[in-house]
């Protein structure tokens, strides 16, 4: 396979009716920027005249200078009776000013019936009344065929004749829209390619959702049969469990068809943009997402990790660097020497030169482990380990003693949401003793200030460091409150994230001893 796929993006729209996303006016231009930037081919920006904000985005992003991509109103077509010159929705959408107009359409029968209850004529002569209009206008249209494979199903010549009112009357691209995301890959072959024999000359597109996990697998079987623009979201973030993710299908079609979408040189942003969007949905890329994700490269086994340092195509089925991604070394009881001495270089530390005994190391993590550590997501503790083993490893601060006091003034049982937390830390910084008292909502987070306020004096980096997450894990639940307790910090400085984790019977003891490592590694890190 060798051409050019084009992409159109419906983050925006689609994605932002995912639960518990909502984006504010400012978010919506900064992923245009980005979405140009990268490359896409169309931006879809939602209804132009649904709501406030959308109105101002569409008056916000005329003024905005795009490099290369070309935004897309979306709406429906002409309300049934009404002629496609006095239908305020279409009016609304060529006011908005976009070069692309993308309407939706019904093509399955019951749906026009029942949901629109009309006449499968009257369907027709909206659908064909609405394209002419638009395209009179000077808009691309695009048109989007609705319940397009359940209609195919029910009476594939119904939906045929809506794909052929959209056709003589001019649309751009015809787009089908695999609504209720419950199609399989074949399947959607099949449709796709009777369609496009059925159409010479018209270009088409491919709209899936992923209620079976089959969105990418349905849009990369629809390329086979010949569609030409694929449509997505970033992330696959949507309605009930999301849309195809655009991202995945980019990376598949330009590293494994031989199918142009954004180049290779955009291509390597790939996981930058999977990252930037998440962060302004206020969500996190999940770790095992395809490509993008933190574990799309990552190694645990020690087979593998012996296996990856001498022929990487052994478990990796792509270079990450080609996404803009990078493999990881996972330490784990699991792991072998090979595992740790290439864990330890992406930490800048070389075991091999330091001539330690590494399988002393590995024994001393798989023991370590045994009792409750893991070190998978907390390389700030797996650095200062391996530090202590190569005798280099020098506290910044020792403690000489801690005291937390929790304040509940008032006494409304289970529904008090007004206790405080009071630290008092005693530190000893080479030869000068601190003593400093912090507060806090919770008393990791008074720990957390009350050592920040200790050595900030002598190590004022510490105010690049931010705390931004904690999790706690019982790792005997039988135990009950005697439970051995696990803890895990991530923080964020200037160059990233990085993680650590304490162990102990007492949660605030474990607390403790991840957010002091979460300290000295970062200072490790500035230096």
């Amino acid at each position: 396979m060798d051409k050019r796929v084009y992409t159109y993006d419906s983050t925006l729209r689609d994605g932002e009716q995912c639960e518990g996303i909502t984006l504010s006016l400012e978010d919506k231009l900064r992923i245009v920027r980005r979405l140009d930037a990268f490359g896409i081919d169309y931006v879809e920006g939602g209804f132009p005249a649904s709501n406030p904000k959308d109105i101002a985005f569409f008056e916000a992003v005329r003024a905005m200078p795009l490099a290369h991509a070309k935004i897309a109103a979306f709406g429906s077509t002409c309300k049934k009776g009404v002629p496609a010159a006095e239908d305020q929705g279409l009016a609304d959408l060529l006011a908005c000013g976009a070069p692309v107009v993308t309407i939706v359409g019904k093509t399955w029968d019951a749906q026009v019936t029942r949901a629109l209850q009309t006449t499968l004529e009257e369907n027709l002569r909206m659908i064909a009344d609405s394209v002419a209009h638009l395209k009179a206008a000077g808009r691309r249209v695009v048109f989007d065929a609705e319940h397009f494979f359940d209609g195919y199903a029910a009476n594939a010549g119904y939906a045929l004749a809506c794909l052929r009112a959209a056709h003589e009357a001019g649309a751009d691209s015809i787009d089908l829209c695999e609504t209720n995301g419950g199609a399989l890959p074949f399947d959607v072959e099949r449709v796709v390619s009777e369609v496009v024999a059925a159409f010479p000359g018209q270009a088409f597109g491919i709209h899936c959702h992923n209620d079976s996990g089959c969105a990418v697998a349905n849009t990369l079987a629809a390329v086979r049969a010949g569609a030409s623009t694929v449509q997505g979201t970033v992330n696959g973030i949507g309605e009930r469990v999301g849309n195809t993710d655009l991202l995945t299908v980019i990376a598949n079609l330009e590293l494994k068809c031989g199918v142009t979408c954004v180049g290779a040189g955009s291509l390597r942003n790939l996981t930058s943009l999977a990252q930037y969007v998440a962060e302004l949905c206020n969500v996190s890329v999940p770790a095992h997402h395809p490509y993008t994700g933190t574990s799309a490269f990552a190694h645990k086994g020690g087979l593998h990790a012996s296996a990856i340092a001498r022929f990487p195509e052994a478990y990796e089925h792509e270079r990450p660097e080609a996404v803009g991604n990078g493999a990881r070394m996972l330490v784990s009881e699991l792991a072998g020497k090979a595992s740790l001495v290439q864990k330890a270089a992406m930490l800048g530390i070389d075991l091999v030169d330091a001539g330690v005994d590494v399988q002393a190391i590995l024994d001393d993590i798989k023991e370590r482990e045994a009792r409750g550590y893991t070190y998978e997501v907390a390389d700030g503790s797996l650095a200062l380990l391996l530090r202590r083993h190569l005798g280099t490893y020098q506290p910044a601060f020792t403690l000489e003693s801690l005291r937390v006091i929790i304040d509940d003034r008032e006494d409304t049982g289970a529904l008090a949401k007004d206790a405080t937390s009071e630290a008092t830390v005693k530190i000893h910084v080479g030869d000068k003793r601190i003593v400093a008292t912090g507060e806090g909502v919770g008393p990791v987070g008074a720990l957390d200030n009350a050592l920040r306020m200790a050595i900030s004096e002598c190590y004022p980096e510490v105010s690049s460091m931010e705390l931004v997450d904690y999790k706690v894990r019982l790792l005997d639940e039988s135990q009950g409150t005697g439970a051995i307790t696990r803890v895990t910090i991530t923080t964020a400085d200037g160059r990233g994230s990085y993680g650590t984790v304490g162990v102990s019977e007492n949660v605030i003891e474990a607390s403790w001893n991840a957010l002091v490592e979460s300290i000295e590694y970062g200072l490790l890190r500035l230096c």
